[in-house]
């Protein structure tokens, strides 16, 4: 049979292909070195005792909503691989916003997906900054949740 006949064919296989390849794109389930993973509640209980919170979307994206009180610190732009391998030379991270490396701070973007924020903590956490918090859930699952939003 000659597949180059079938277009649906082709089509499943390029779809097959894609799911694949975004499925493999997720970031670790565990944080990286150096770096504690939380969740909602971890986030809630650190903004209470003054950490700052992180956006590192992309800027369009955090005015269209994000954490009650987060600041916007874009990783963007993310030309590196989404890989735990990346090459941050190829990115650009503005870190003159979070200026004390002793601080509590916690990163977020848009959940497992979303390569960003994991990349943020890991370029925070190589560069001295010893309390690094990453919120892998991110906005879909603070929305989800209901959490303040602004």
């Amino acid at each position: 049979m000659n597949i180059l006949k079938k277009p649906g064919t082709i089509f499943c296989a390029l779809l097959l292909s894609a799911s694949v390849s975004a499925w493999a794109a997720d970031t670790p389930a565990a944080a990286p070195a150096g770096v504690k993973l939380v969740d909602a509640k971890g986030v809630q209980e650190l903004q209470a005792k003054g950490a700052s919170i992180v956006d590192t979307r992309k800027s369009a994206e955090f005015v269209e909503g994000t954490i009650k009180g987060a600041l916007s610190v874009p990783y963007d732009p993310e030309k590196s691989a989404k890989e735990v391998t990346f090459d941050s030379a190829q990115d650009k991270f503005d870190m003159s916003k979070l200026a004390d490396k002793n601080a509590q701070i916690v990163v977020f973007c848009n959940a497992g997906s979303c390569w960003k924020s994991y990349k943020a903590a890991v370029v925070l956490s190589k560069n001295g900054y010893k309390n690094i918090n990453w919120y892998r859930e991110g906005v879909p699952d603070w929305k989800a949740r209901k959490l303040p939003m602004e």
